[in-house]
């Protein structure tokens, strides 16, 4: 009992005068049950019970003229449509954005909510910026909380409606209203030498800059114009193939045209910005971006609009709502790098993740690793010795898209159903993120006889 003699000595002192030696010594033993129950706690598995996403809206397309909350609530209405769940069962619905400003701001985790048709208002909701991997954060998140037992049931995912909100509009926003710039002056002393390398292609050395990064990431791993023209080509080859095959059809969920600008009639159900007909002859004849440079507007992401769901249970969960998981989450990871480079952290992410599972990058069956850059994957997958013919299998976001914040869940969706459709195991999702960090994460797909 020295233990809790210590305990009460110290609550005693930190409460000198205002209770007894019995009050102290009740919390003590509060103090070690609480321990002992710590001691004990064995987490819970974080399961996929549902993922699904809108398609890809090109800027000012067929889903320009959805507010934002609005198209984020879609996603999470079908979510609810599709496993016949009690909506108010969700503990909370956590969503990605990065450009929080505008029609992005205040909450937009919780303007979701009080968008939707299916969820009441008692569920709350949060936002989360991670840049490009806001949404993948936010299953991270998700995860966490019912692995803790906090929650039993949440909902992650996210948005981005480019048309309205462009990219960098919090940052431009901000400065022309005197609100300051987000790069400290000890931020630009510290990276000053290592941004001077962006002047080799005639860009500003006074910001990060996720160009940049692009090529100077290439050029660090040896990757040439040919390189990634090669791969933009392929990109959109295999999204052609497979939405002509209908492979995105479980994941998509069909939406009226809503534009901007413009007539608005008929349904989105195929990602707008895949381009029959492409091949490495008609990317090369594109000029690179940057003098020096080897990427081009094919081998970059394409802006997009665009917004997906995951329904995310541990095991009470999954009792209470009666539904069963198409995976659980087996590995999270996230790592940080230098950000001048910025986008080479998708690299230590993915062995962090690896490592934790006790895996190699060959027991995978596929990989989303997002295509913001060609330079990106590429430079991934031959960091890992990683095999090409599982990386992106449906093409990535130079031919359907990257919206942002809501491309983490995108890409989820995708590997999970992609997982489904040819029964394998394991799946991997990695995505760099602004300033140098990135999220890895690990699924394994789960026969209804393995539960």
């Amino acid at each position: 009992m020295a233990f809790p003699r210590l305990v009460s000595q110290f609550w005693l002192k930190s409460n000198p005068g205002k209770v007894c030696l019995a009050a102290a010594a009740s919390f003590a033993r509060s103090f070690v049950c609480l321990g002992s129950a710590m001691t004990d706690f064995k987490p819970f598995t974080a399961y996929i019970v549902d993922a699904c996403r809108t398609a890809g809206g090109k800027r000012n397309g067929r889903l320009s003229g959805y507010h934002p909350a609005e198209l984020g609530a879609t996603v999470c209405d079908a979510l609810i449509e599709r496993t016949k769940v009690k909506a108010a069962e969700v503990e909370d619905v956590i969503f990605g954005c990065v450009s929080q400003v505008g029609a992005q701001s205040g909450n937009i985790g919780r303007g979701v909510v009080l968008s939707s048709r299916h969820l009441p208002e008692s569920v709350p909701g949060q936002s989360v910026d991670r840049q490009c991997g806001s949404s993948q954060q936010a299953i991270h998140a998700a995860a966490q909380a019912v692995m803790s037992g906090v929650h039993d049931c949440c909902i992650a995912g996210g948005v981005e409606v480019m048309s309205q909100v462009p990219i960098g509009a919090s940052i431009i926003d901000g400065l022309k209203a005197g609100h300051g710039n987000p790069m400290s002056d000890a931020t630009m002393e510290k990276y000053a030498e290592k941004m001077k390398a962006f002047e080799q292609f005639n860009m500003s050395s006074q910001a990060f800059s996720q160009f940049g990064g692009a090529e100077l990431l290439a050029k660090k791993y040896g990757l040439s114009r040919e390189d990634v023209d090669k791969f933009a080509a392929i990109s959109q080859q295999r999204a052609v193939t497979s939405t002509q095959a209908g492979k995105f059809a479980d994941e998509i969920v069909p939406l009226p045209v809503k534009r901007k600008e413009g007539q608005s009639e008929g349904m989105h159900t195929q990602d707008e910005g895949i381009r029959e007909g492409v091949t490495v002859e008609s990317v090369a004849k594109l000029k690179a971006m940057f003098p020096n440079g080897v990427l081009t507007p094919a081998s970059s992401s394409q802006i997009c609009d665009g917004a997906a769901a995951v329904l995310i249970c541990n095991e009470r969960g999954l009792a209470k709502l009666g539904v069963q998981p198409l995976a659980r989450i087996h590995s999270l990871a996230l790592a940080a790098a230098d950000p001048v480079i910025m986008l080479e952290a998708p690299i230590p992410a993915t062995q962090k993740a690896l490592q934790k599972a006790n895996m190699k990058i060959q027991d995978v069956d596929v990989y989303e690793v997002n295509e913001a850059f060609a330079s990106v994957p590429l430079a991934w997958c031959k960091a890992l010795g990683a095999d090409f013919q599982k990386l992106n299998v449906n093409g990535g976001a130079m031919a359907l898209g990257h919206p942002l914040g809501g491309t983490g869940a995108k890409l989820m969706t995708t590997l999970v159903h992609e997982l489904r459709r040819r029964q394998g195991r394991f799946g991997l999702l990695a995505i760099c993120e602004g300033g140098g960090t990135a999220n890895a994460t690990i699924i394994e797909l789960l026969p209804a006889s393995k539960l």
